[in-house]
């Protein structure tokens, strides 16, 4: 069984520990146990970090394409060697069930190996002038790049924070979540193990307002790259505007799912229900307000909280668990908030509303239906294992309501009638949308929302332009 490794920071290619720094203990979500000691950086940490970005930087702005394809390819044939192990750690950090956390190693190295390609697609183009001018378009990197990752996706946070800046020839300053820093730290190692010069990458981790305060005011950092909430989020664009720093920001969501009356209902039921209940809800795409057409809504209300009853909650690492405990003793409390709050406003439950064992931070996959809409719950992002199901006449109502929220990051649809599947892929404002499919990233796939949701785009071409600047050259 995989151990728990000793915690560090990663400046300049050296293991910085504890010594007099303030630590944070790491708690197993499954146990309530501690599994290490992480230390935080102090000001002095993140001075060194900036100033080895800046020297990184200058360093790998000018690495070929070949060198960055080789170290991003490198680091993939890393992570599937090392799986077992990475996904192991992420569970003890986080969770989730190992059959989660392997795909997400799995996820990072096909992202990397997209990237080890793109890498070679960073195209300018040549504008038509009369003979003796030149007038070229070409595309640089922004810079040092300061890149926060939530605790959700231990791994594939990291992967995504990592991987653009390192295609486009950016240097990087990762703070990942404090809640599973060994997973992030996994990642960049096989970076690192692949050949990328130290300088390029760092890991600081710290009390989050402080550093982020810190690294934002530097005017070294040239681009913020967030994923969080959206007050948070909020904030941090706040702070990158005084500097006028580029930022990609991946936002929270209320992703809805509308399903209209001439579905299989139990073929759509057997879709959602794994995916609402994936990493306990702690999933900023998760599918969670239940846009239901009357003809069908009691048929899929009935369905879905069978299927919530019938889910095996339990510790990530045991066999046949299917959705581990939640991250942090946050997360349940928010949960009795919000369920609480919209049963009393006269929500139904029909199933979980409850804490599950006496150790741990586990929550029972709930249901509730006919909530009313100004209830926290409808209008709060729960990121949690509860669905919300509500009955609706028309299509114009239910797009009415999809869009009712300033969120846009994720929408569900489900109809066989062709024409609607259009008019709702157009009219849904979001940044992605499924129709008839949960399957809406991809390493290829622009990931990123609209509105509250943020702005700028993780993955595909797009992430690696996200640390570009346009330049215009004009030769007489």
């Amino acid at each position: 069984m995989t151990s728990y490794p000793a915690l560090h920071m990663i400046i300049d290619g050296e293991a910085v520990r504890g010594g007099a720094r303030r630590t944070q203990t790491i708690v197993n979500p499954a146990t309530g146990e501690a599994l290490g000691e992480l230390p935080l950086a102090d000001t002095a940490d993140l001075d060194r970090a900036l100033a080895t970005a800046r020297q990184g930087f200058l360093r790998w702005r000018d690495s070929t394409p070949q060198e960055r394809s080789a170290v991003l390819s490198g680091a993939a044939r890393l992570l599937m060697e090392r799986q077992e192990d990475l996904a192991r750690i992420a569970t003890m950090e986080q969770g989730k069930p190992l059959a989660e956390t392997r795909i997400e190693v799995m996820m990072v190295a096909g992202l990397f190996n997209f990237y080890a390609g793109e890498v070679f697609r960073i195209y300018g183009r040549t504008l038509v002038r009369p003979v003796g001018t030149r007038s070229t378009v070409t595309y640089e990197p922004v810079g040092p790049v300061a890149a926060f990752s939530p605790w959700n996706f231990p791994l594939g946070n990291p992967g995504r924070k990592l991987g653009a800046p390192i295609a486009a020839g950016c240097s990087v300053i990762m703070k990942s979540a404090e809640e599973t820093p060994a997973s992030a730290l996994g990642v960049l190692q096989c970076l690192l193990d692949a050949g990328l010069p130290k300088e390029v990458a760092q890991a600081v981790f710290g009390v989050p307002d402080e550093v982020s305060r810190y690294l934002l005011a530097s005017p070294i950092i040239r681009k913020l790259s967030f994923t969080g909430s959206t007050v948070v989020g909020k904030h941090l664009a706040k702070l990158a505007a005084e500097d006028l720093k580029r930022t990609t920001m991946e936002l929270g969501g209320h992703g809805p799912v509308l399903v209209f009356d001439d579905v299989d209902v139990d073929r759509v039921l057997d879709t959602m229900v794994p995916h609402k209940y994936r990493n306990a809800g702690q999933v900023c795409v998760s599918p969670t307000r239940f846009i239901v057409q009357e003809d069908v809504f009691e048929r899929f209300r009935d369905g879905f909280a069978e299927r919530a009853k019938a889910v095996k909650v339990g510790n990530g690492l045991d066999a046949g668990t299917q959705m581990g405990p939640m991250a942090n003793p946050r997360r349940p409390d928010a949960m009795e908030r919000l369920i609480g709050g919209a049963v009393k406003a006269g929500a139904k439950l029909h199933a979980g509303g409850e804490r599950l064992g006496n150790q741990g931070f586990f929550y029972a996959p709930s249901v509730l239906s006919e909530i009313p809409l100004d209830a926290d719950i409808m209008n709060e992002e729960p990121f949690g294992p509860v669905a919300l199901i509500n009955p609706y006449r028309s299509a114009e109502d239910m797009i009415e309501e999809a869009n009712r929220l300033p969120y846009g990051l994720a929408a569900y649809s489900w109809t066989n009638d062709v024409k609607m599947q259009r008019r709702v892929a157009r009219e849904v404002e979001t940044g992605m949308i499924g129709v008839n499919s949960v399957a809406i990233g991809g390493a290829d796939t622009p990931f990123g929302g609209v509105k509250w949701s943020g702005h700028g785009h993780e993955d595909g071409s797009e992430g690696v332009h996200a640390c570009l600047v346009t330049k215009a050259v004009h030769e007489g």
